[in-house]
C-alpha cells in the first residue's frame, strides 16, 4: 500500500548517536525506514506549493487539490 506523506524536507536529517553519523529519512520514500537510502533525490525537482504521491515503482504523481 502506498503512503501519502505530506512533507517539506527534501533531504535526510543527520543524527550523531556515536562516532559515525546516521541519516534519518525525512521524505518518506526510503525503503530502509527510518534510515535514508537516497530515495529523496526524486524530490529535488518537486515544487514547494504542490503535493505529490509516489507509487510502488517510485513514479511521482501530482495531487490535484
Amino acid at each position: 500500500m502506498a503512503r501519502l506523506v505530506k512533507k517539506e524536507a527534501k533531504g535526510p536529517m543527520e543524527i550523531k548517536p556515536s562516532d559515525k553519523p546516521a541519516w534519518i529519512c525525512m521524505c518518506g520514500l526510503s525503503k530502509n525506514q527510518p534510515f535514508c537510502d537516497g530515495s529523496h533525490i526524486k524530490t529535488k525537482s518537486e515544487e514547494d506549493d504542490k503535493t505529490y504521491t509516489y507509487d510502488e515503482q517510485g513514479n511521482r504523481h501530482e495531487v490535484k487539490e
